[in-house]
């Protein structure tokens, strides 16, 4: 199996990898910064313990939208 039948074969999922994780990282703090902000609105000081909290909160929902629209984003733009 040569290179070039190995990315027709798997062209989308690596390209949907590549963007996800290319957007992972500046969503995930934009959504951290979103959720502390919020969280300060509500009370004057933000413990560490809930910041780890929200980071992690932050993590799983940025790592969902990145995933959905990366996917959405070749399945529009490749095919």
């Amino acid at each position: 199996m040569n290179l070039t039948s190995f990315y027709i074969a798997f062209h989308d999922p690596i390209w949907v990898a590549v963007l996800s994780i290319a957007l992972f990282f500046p969503v995930r703090q934009m959504i951290w910064v979103l959720y502390v902000g919020k969280k300060q609105k509500s009370q004057k000081l933000v413990s560490d313990d809930e910041k780890k909290i929200l980071k992690k909160r932050a993590t799983f929902t940025s790592l969902l939208l990145c995933v959905v629209f990366s996917y959405l984003y070749v399945i529009q733009v490749f095919n």
